[in-house]
């Protein structure tokens, strides 16, 4: 095996015991999911949420917050990978809502975020979704890609939510009453949320050594490996040449030859194409062929496809 898969040979057993553990805190703090309107263009916007999603998680959090907060809009953040230099906002809130990856920020997140001038924004905020642990870790490093970027300032508040793990390389998808009190959980946290945004709270969750020394030991290897993963992926015979693949890839990574997928080594591990393959005929070597694959239930496939359009 190559790749990141070769990483996770060495490092499997340690990162499904950090699946099932959690050093962050994610008490209850919404209504979940709708898809109720957005505001319209052309009238003031006092919020934006940049998001990164796979599954459908990170954009099911953001879209309830555009919802629930009001003039609000989000905005895929592969969209801004587009413009070049600096990438100057103008709303006076800015939130980012993304998945943890081996407990940190996805690499395509991290480049855009060192881009984004936040410097003039009244408040600055992140949620994380994740499966197990990263929470803090990766909102703190989060944190120090804004000010070591181009805006040089940080984050005012951090928020962990737990969501269902879709890690389908190292684990099965949940059972549903598992999925039910977890998205049940997630509404709750992001009730809390939304009133912390509005007063403007000023936040952080703890980061300790024991979470510097968690990131340093995984991160990295993963930043390392992440663009090649795709070189263990593959496609079997019940490909039914639908395009899926392709289409909800956030960074373009699939060409289709013949209809089926050709991966073009620039892969984020968003694992949408696995997961959300139609027939389930992309697999990473023996381990996916036998699990259950999972999408947020309440965000369809086109809205995740959505987003390297936007």
């Amino acid at each position: 095996m190559k790749g990141l898969t070769a990483v996770l040979n060495h490092a499997t057993d340690a990162a499904i015991f950090l699946h099932h553990i959690s050093t962050d805190s994610t008490e209850p703090v919404a209504t979940f999911f709708s898809t109720g309107t957005e505001s319209l263009p052309g009238l003031p916007m006092e919020t934006v949420i940049y998001y990164f999603t796979g599954t459908g998680n990170s954009l099911a959090v953001a879209r309830t917050l555009s919802e629930r907060l009001g003039k609000c809009r989000c905005e895929p953040i592969v969209s801004l990978r587009k413009r070049d230099g600096k990438v100057q906002t103008e709303s006076e809130r800015v939130g980012i809502v993304f998945p943890v990856y081996y407990l940190g920020v996805p690499v395509v997140v991290a480049e855009v975020a060192g881009r984004l001038d936040i410097k003039d924004a009244r408040y600055t905020f992140a949620v994380c979704t994740l499966g197990g642990s990263g929470g803090s870790t990766s909102l703190h490093e989060l944190d120090q890609v804004l000010r070591n970027g181009v805006g040089g300032r940080g984050l005012d508040a951090g928020f962990p939510v737990r969501m269902p793990g879709n890690n389908i390389l190292l684990y099965d998808r949940s059972g549903e009453g598992t999925l039910k009190r977890t998205f049940e959980g997630a509404a709750r946290r992001i009730e809390a949320i939304v009133t912390a945004v509005d007063n403007e709270q000023r936040t952080m969750p703890l980061h300790t050594p024991l979470h510097s020394l968690l990131h340093r030991a995984f991160h990295p290897r993963f930043v390392e490996k992440v663009h090649d993963a795709d070189r263990d992926f593959s496609v079997d015979d019940s490909c039914t040449a639908c395009g899926t693949c392709a289409a909800v890839c956030p960074v373009g990574n699939i060409r289709l030859e013949d209809g089926r997928p050709t991966w073009l080594h620039r892969c984020e591990q968003c694992l949408a194409c696995i997961q959300l393959c139609p027939a389930e005929a992309i697999q990473v070597g023996t381990k996916t062929g036998g699990r259950r694959r999972y999408r947020h239930p309440d965000v369809p496939v086109e809205a995740i496809a959505g987003q390297s359009k936007g």
